[in-house]
């Protein structure tokens, strides 16, 4: 599960250790996700727990995920515009415990190989990767991730798999290339491709593709025209379609919802 080692890896592990010390002591459990996702693990911890687990649904701030006609657009969301639909490979790896510079220019130069339009949210030296990257490509430091995966030229999404960014690609419908690096990442690319099926691995172990294998799997996975990416699209949109309707009135996370509130409730007046 854990791809550091030495002392970042030992204080996570700490960390998660004393989690579940403090699990045991709680009265309830809120669970950022949606019961229809993970029925097996939910099932599993309210067995265990022996104590009330709600789900809460994906958190999304879906109705601020509006362009606001005041302001001007960002550059990366006009670059979006000119895009056939689900063409294009959005990139980001997280902001901590990334990947090495040496890791960072195969990625550039696969994404390049690849062929495929991209737009790429990458920390550092930024103008380096621009000029690796060529025309096909678009290197931003930033940008509205919900409002990216949201657009429709995004085809795909090439992500660290921390749960929030998950959670934003399954809300969106948008399939993903998994690159766990610790903590529950590597549980969440198991979930996406094993138990979802709308991702592919984009590393073996703690190794990071070459980047001839990284321009393959790339093309693969954004290849229209494959019957496996056809599937893994529909499978997204019906999931995207499970976490819109957790949270609507009658939904699991909306009933789970009103189900702590009361149970606070009720304790508040004991």
């Amino acid at each position: 599960m854990f791809f550091l080692h030495g002392g970042i890896g030992q204080m996570f592990k700490n960390l998660l250790s004393n989690l579940f010390d403090i699990i045991d002591k709680a009265n309830y459990v809120l669970i950022s996700s949606v019961y229809e996702l993970e029925p097996k693990v939910i099932d599993a911890l309210r067995v265990r727990l022996q104590i009330p687990v709600y789900t809460s649904g994906p958190n999304i701030p879906y109705s601020q995920n509006k362009p606001n006609p005041s302001l001007h657009e960002p550059a990366y969301l006009t670059w979006l515009d000119s895009k056939p639909p689900r063409t294009v490979l959005y990139v980001s790896l997280g902001s901590f415990l990334s990947v090495s510079s040496d890791e960072m220019d195969e990625i550039a130069a696969g994404l390049t190989q690849s062929g495929v339009n991209f737009l790429w949210v990458a920390r550092g030296e930024i103008s380096h990767f621009k000029e690796m990257c060529g025309e096909k490509g678009m290197v931003v430091e930033w940008c509205d991730q919900l409002r990216v995966l949201s657009h429709s030229s995004i085809g795909g999404f090439w992500t660290h798999c921390g749960w929030n960014s998950v959670k934003e690609s399954l809300f969106s419908g948008v399939p993903m290339l998994t690159f766990p690096i610790i903590i529950d990442q590597p549980l969440n690319s198991k979930e996406i491709i094993e138990d979802w099926k709308i991702g592919k691995n984009m590393r073996k172990e703690a190794q990071v593709f070459k980047r001839d294998k990284i321009a393959e799997v790339i093309r693969v996975f954004m290849d229209s025209k494959s019957v496996e990416r056809i599937k893994m699209m529909e499978r997204a949109k019906k999931l995207q379609k499970v976490c819109q309707d957790s949270v609507v009135e009658g939904g699991s996370a909306y009933k789970d919802l009103d189900a702590f509130v009361k149970e606070i409730v009720k304790d508040q007046i004991k």
